[in-house]
């Protein structure tokens, strides 16, 4: 067979060549041209239909035709469960447990009676270090038959053994280690994570089988290079935590087949990751009350409601200019509230060092934590505790006033099943009446 000819393509304004330029002599941008194949594939002219038109009437819809993982919390953030054809990327850093995951959904994807059902490209690690993890993560060898492991860092051979084997479920750990004998890049490089990623997805859909593709984060922060695979998949799901806590966040930040933004909540353990039914119980497990700088809060994930714990600690700088350190939510939201506080509730900032945390390892967007962060803050600076059933809420304007926030009644619902009641925007009219209030 003959080897497919590849261009260097700009990414920007399109513009090829037959050799790689680190600039693009057309638009003058960096680090844009990308290898790309010029062979047409008869076999994709024809995929999806052959071109046919089809009128929406006449399409029928399976409502119920989602295949379970088996992991309650992963099925919740793709929207009830698998659907035919759906490409499925999972990205996170390094050891947070993307692996361990998607070995534990093949092990439970079992019962669809077909032969090879699960294949699991190992394309990072070799086919008896997967073998290890599955048999600590699976106490019952005859579960570990229905797996197929296919050790191999060439796409087109993988394509080959899923057209052989047709499996319901396809798992890649991971698309950096595949490479095409058809661009000359290297594994890793943007053409050949495109180019293996696109192939993956157009035979999956036309087999009506599942794929998950692990995707790892560049030290840029970018899932597998420049953005080059969100736009090729289906769902993408974003593992969050920090490494040395056992709590797991798996978050939908794109799904074509259920609601974007929904969140699942996972603990490592010595078994692999395990479903936290009652996440806002675990968070707090470990707070200390009656403590100045602590106070609890009611965030909303999705359509759940979450209780976390924000802490701060204020100190008389040592610097001509203080610190403000901001782990688990933006620095210039804390910058702003800080202000706010300032101005509004005429607290004395200016020379203090002021370090937020949320506890857990959780990143928060959530701007119904403003009064928290103002709270919290002003509890440190003044030296009082927050009452320990308190759950502040409420996102906080320029002017210091204290907004509504969306979802109040799931909060308020949620805070309640663990003892809290709310302090927002109906108890507290601005951040310094709220001071005044909770901090007597």
């Amino acid at each position: 067979m003959a080897k497919s000819k590849s261009q260097f393509v700009c990414q920007q304004c399109g513009y090829s060549q037959s050799q790689w330029a680190g600039k693009c002599p057309s638009c003058d941008v960096w680090n844009s041209m990308v290898e790309t194949t010029l062979e047409n594939r008869k076999q994709d002219t024809g995929r999806r239909g052959g071109g046919q038109i089809f009128k929406l009437q006449e399409i029928k819809i399976d409502e119920n035709k989602r295949q379970k993982t088996g992991e309650l919390e992963l099925d919740n953030v793709l929207g009830g469960g698998l659907v035919p054809g759906m490409v499925v990327l999972v990205a996170g850093e390094p050891g947070i447990g993307k692996s361990t995951l998607l070995l534990q959904v093949a092990l439970k994807c079992q019962g669809l009676g077909a032969k090879c059902q699960v294949l699991y490209i190992c394309g990072e690690e070799s086919t008896t270090q997967v073998a290890l993890r599955a048999k600590r993560l699976s106490p019952q060898p005859l579960a570990l038959s229905t797996i197929s492991l296919l050790e191999t860092n060439n796409v087109d051979e993988a394509i080959a053994k899923i057209n052989e084997t047709k499996p319901k479920v396809v798992i890649v750990d991971s698309i950096q280690s595949l490479v095409t004998e058809d661009l000359t890049g290297g594994a890793g490089s943007v053409g050949q994570v495109r180019e293996c990623a696109q192939r993956l997805a157009s035979k999956i859909k036309d087999l009506g089988s599942t794929i998950f593709i692990v995707g790892q984060v560049t030290k840029d922060g970018n899932i597998a290079g420049p953005r080059v695979l969100e736009h090729l998949v289906d769902t993408v799901l974003w593992f969050e935590g920090d490494r040395s806590s056992n709590l797991r966040l798996v978050r939908a930040i794109k799904n074509r087949f259920g609601a974007t933004d929904e969140v699942g909540v996972f603990e490592m353990s010595e078994a692999g990751l395990i479903g936290v039914s009652d996440p806002s119980k675990l968070l707090l497990t470990e707070r200390v009350t009656k403590v100045p700088g602590s106070v609890v809060s009611v965030i909303l994930e999705g359509r759940r409601p979450l209780l976390v714990e924000i802490q701060a600690l204020t100190t008389p700088s040592q610097l001509s200019i203080p610190r403000r350190v901001a782990i688990g939510i933006d620095t210039n939201r804390l910058q702003m509230l800080v202000a706010i506080l300032i101005r509004r509730a005429g607290l004395n900032l200016g020379d203090q060092d002021i370090f937020v945390n949320v506890t857990g390892g959780i990143k928060l967007a959530d701007r119904g934590v403003d009064l928290a962060i103002c709270m919290a803050v002003a509890s440190s600076f003044l030296n009082k505790p927050m009452p320990e059933d308190v759950a502040a809420v409420g996102e906080v304007g320029l002017m210091g006033e204290v907004r509504k926030v969306t979802g109040l009644d799931k909060r308020i619902k949620e805070a309640k099943k663990l003892g809290y009641r709310v302090a927002s925007a109906e108890s507290g009219k601005s951040v310094s009446s709220a001071i005044s209030k909770l901090l007597h």
